[in-house]
């Protein structure tokens, strides 16, 4: 019986991780190809776009405390100069959001 609950617990455990690289494979592919133009593949802009468009590195404070829902909001609605995104489900934003938060 016991192994056979640590046996359900592994596998739960297993499901959960790998969902969740793959939500980051997915949102990584989005940025790289909708973002990482402004914001640097590595959430550093380059210092012309820094100066020519004030995008932040992600190591900011500011960046930091950007919540998910603010993320998603600036990806689909825009923000300052940020024009919004366009083509992207729903789906792709919250993605994109979540592997923008993981860039230190």
């Amino acid at each position: 019986m016991r192994n056979a609950l640590r046996s359900k617990v592994v596998l739960a455990a297993l499901v959960a991780v790998a969902g969740t690289m793959s939500f980051a494979q997915n949102g990584e592919a989005t940025y790289k190809a909708k973002c990482q133009s402004c914001h640097g593949a590595a959430g550093t802009p380059s210092p012309a776009i820094a100066k020519m468009l004030g995008v932040k590195p992600t190591s900011d404070p500011y960046m930091q405390k950007l919540t998910l829902d603010q993320v998603e909001s600036a990806v689909k609605n825009g923000k300052g100069k940020m024009h919004p995104v366009t083509g992207l489900t729903d789906e792709q934003i919250k993605e994109v959001a979540a592997y923008f938060k993981t860039l230190k």
